[in-house]
């Protein structure tokens, strides 16, 4: 059948180009088929050739983020600057050329393009970025003036169908620009990829053609090629996939939908798009099983804005109708920051139409909101004790004090003069009350009074989070009454458990298919009613044995058994790196190890060197339902941080060597992470290289890492 089809397609083109084909499709002989389709992809070629062009770059960084690390051999990690050229596309007659953002990830000095017809190349500038797309725009500077160079069509969106050919074309194997260029031939195998904003071919994709057109058999645009990933964002997310059979073209239909916003900037004032976010989140995990009801509101954001309520549920989107969180993502995921879109939401059974919501963008949350003291945790009593009071804070400010307890507290979400929120529920429900807060806001405290019992109330506002570490903190954290739930009396004569094993002991998962070690503080340093904090060892390159892992407790041990730390040392499959699969391995882990253990939710830490480092902040953002701390040292980010989400805080404690050649690239990962109001710790240590930071280096970076993990429930 398809090649019926196929056939019947030839036929037209043959007539169009004056052949005489005068027989029906069932003589016809397949070598005679093959030599049609190959005159059609050679004219297809052809008719778009003149609009793509060689980018030549030189300067720049020489290594950049690949994206987390996956592949075969566990790869992913760092990708070498190219020395070849690379691909892109003429999208206006005045010298505007369209490319994958990948080819200037490592922010090259200078940009030199190769036109068909123009036998000097021309000096080019970046003067726009799409971020959600990954696209790069480029301006031609010195083009000869009364130049009109020759721009494509683009296939209408409606004409492109899954089965259809689809021809990879990219300028960069031959030495002359009016050589024909790289042809690689398939067929698209999927639309509407990466929550819409792709279409899919089988056609061979590699960073040779990154910025190259994708083209049906008129000669017409379908897509411009980009790296793309559906779990990952950033310039070289999806780039590992390269040569696999799977590539992704954005449909050049809507660059032009964009183009007039990113013809704006200019080399001084580049425009950047940026993805289009409501602020919301669903309140389960499943996004295909589950309806899609919004469990948590950021503060500040366009769906705060408009009244959008924790417990709506979603029904239509642009009049589409939703019925889980994945179509949810596919309707929104391709608008940019500024973009409208219209929901109606269901809420107590009557409906609500918005018509027209403005969208945010991740940049547009607030920073995390700070009173100024951290709690006792593990206590079931009234209110919530305050543990520490951090120097020059709002809390400090108001006399807040070491034992006072926290009673009530006034809702930043609830109308002026509503009854404050009496604090049964200890710890986590202040915390509760303090995410959907922001810095600026004025709180009514009521508060015990540990000197005297007195009970009064303060108004303390709120400031932002800071970037500090307390040098020293009281050494008591606990109540030690974890097994005692808020409220609740302990009963007269506690039952007797099995005390779990200690020390430090071999694990696997239940199906016995991966391999995990745990350090559990031995013998008398283990209490099951104190909640204890985790830290998760992702290995780097080449330290996936149990001797390593014995290596690393050694070196944290005596700080666990002194802080109630619970070490997990997952085994990678292969010694090289991680996998993103193994993620779901590793949460398992820590499921099995809370499962047996006392353990503190909000203080559980993905921790990792060099290329573990870069799996540990891959599993924050993938793993928020869990990981509530992300530290790693010389690691790196390789795209774009993800949306903060209000009530599953995420922060960060980086640390880089002064001489590690990746010291640019963790900078730029704090600066992106910030940039979106993640709590961020950086540490530059001056005079090591790419190591690890425990004693051998002689700094006290460790200490401090320490001290993070035990202020995480800081507020």
């Amino acid at each position: 059948m398809q090649r019926f089809f196929l056939w019947s397609w030839l036929l037209a083109f043959a007539a169009g180009l004056g052949l005489l084909i005068t027989s029906a499709p069932a003589p016809a002989a397949d070598d005679d088929l093959d030599d049609l389709q190959q005159q059609a992809t050679k004219e297809a070629v052809k008719k778009v050739a003149p609009c793509i062009v060689k980018i030549e770059t030189s300067g720049g960084t020489e290594v950049i983020k690949g994206g987390p690390p996956r592949g075969p051999k566990g790869g992913g990690g760092l990708i070498r600057r190219g020395v070849g050229p690379t691909t892109g596309l003429i999208v206006s007659a005045d010298g505007y050329v369209i490319s994958s953002a990948f080819n200037f990830a490592n922010k090259p000095a200078t940009i030199r393009v190769a036109i068909p017809g123009l036998k000097e190349r021309k000096v080019a500038r970046v003067v726009a970025t799409d971020q959600t797309r990954m696209l790069t725009l480029l301006k031609i500077i010195d083009l000869p003036p009364g130049t009109k160079l020759p721009v494509p069509t683009p296939t209408p969106i409606s004409e492109i169908e899954i089965g259809l050919t689809a021809i990879a074309v990219g300028r960069t194997l031959a030495p002359e620009t009016d050589s024909p260029p790289s042809v690689s031939v398939g067929i698209i195998s999927a639309l509407d990829r990466i929550w819409g904003k792709a279409i899919q071919t089988d056609a061979k994709v590699s960073p040779v053609n990154y910025g190259g057109p994708l083209v049906d058999l008129h000669g017409r645009v379908q897509g411009v090629l980009v790296p793309a990933s559906p779990m990952a964002e950033g310039v070289t997310a999806g780039f590992e996939w390269y040569d696999s059979g799977i590539g992704f073209a954005v449909p050049l239909a809507d660059i032009n939908t964009a183009l007039p916003r990113m013809l704006k900037g200019t080399e001084k004032t580049p425009v950047v798009l940026k993805r289009g976010i409501l602020g919301f989140t669903m309140r389960s995990g499943d996004e295909y099983e589950a309806p899609p009801i919004i469990g948590s509101v950021a503060p500040g954001s366009a769906a705060e804005t408009v009244g959008i309520k924790s417990g709506d549920l979603i029904k239509e989107i642009d009049g589409k109708a939703i019925l889980n969180f994945a179509q949810v993502k596919h309707r929104l995921g391709n608008k940019y920051e500024g973009d409208t879109v219209a929901l109606k939401l269901e809420r107590d059974k009557k409906d609500i139409v918005l018509p027209k919501i403005v969208m945010g963008s991740a940049e547009a949350s607030y920073p995390a909101p700070f009173m100024g003291i951290l709690p006792m945790r593990d206590d079931p009593g009234p209110g919530v004790e305050v543990r520490f009071v951090y120097p020059k804070s709002p809390a400090e400010k108001v006399g807040l004090k070491q034992g006072d307890r926290i009673m009530k507290i006034s809702s930043p979400v609830a109308p002026p003069k509503s009854p404050l929120i009496t604090i049964t529920r200890g710890r986590d429900q202040l915390q509760g009350v303090m995410e959907v807060a922001r810095p600026g806001q004025e709180l009514q405290v009521e508060v015990k009074r540990k000197a005297g019992g007195k009970t009064e109330t303060v108004a303390v506002k709120l400031a932002e989070l800071p970037d500090m570490v307390p040098e020293k903190l009281p050494e008591e954290s606990s109540a030690k009454k974890a097994l005692i739930k808020p409220g609740e009396k302990p009963p007269a004569k506690a039952p007797m458990a099995k005390k779990p094993e200690t020390g430090f002991l071999k694990r696997q998962t239940p199906a016995a298919d991966h391999t995990y070690w745990i350090y559990v503080p031995e013998d008398d340093a283990y209490d099951p009613n104190i909640a204890h904090s985790v830290v998760i060892w992702l290995h780097p390159m080449g330290r996936n044995k149990e001797r390593d892992f014995e290596d690393f407790t050694s070196a944290w041990k005596t700080y666990c058994d002194d802080n109630r730390i619970i070490l997990i040392c997952p085994q990678s499959d292969n010694p090289r790196g991680w996998t993103p699969a193994e993620a779901n391995f590793v949460v398992e882990a820590v499921r099995s190890v809370a499962a047996t253990y006392t353990v503190d939710q909000r203080r559980i830490v993905a921790h990792g060197l060099g290329i573990g480092g870069e799996m540990a902040l891959y599993l924050g953002f993938q793993a928020r339902a869990v990981i509530r701390g992300v530290a790693t040292v010389g690691a790196t980010l390789g795209s774009n941080p993800r949306e903060k989400e209000p009530n599953r805080p995420l922060s960060f404690f980086l640390v880089v060597g002064g001489k590690d050649p990746l010291k640019p690239g963790v900078v730029q990962t704090k600066d992106n992470l910030l940039a979106v109001k993640y709590p961020v710790i950086f540490r530059e240590i001056m005079n090591i290289g790419h190591e690890y930071i425990d004693g051998r280096a002689g700094v006290p970076t460790l200490e401090e890492l320490v001290r993070w993990i035990d202020s995480l429930d800081r507020m």
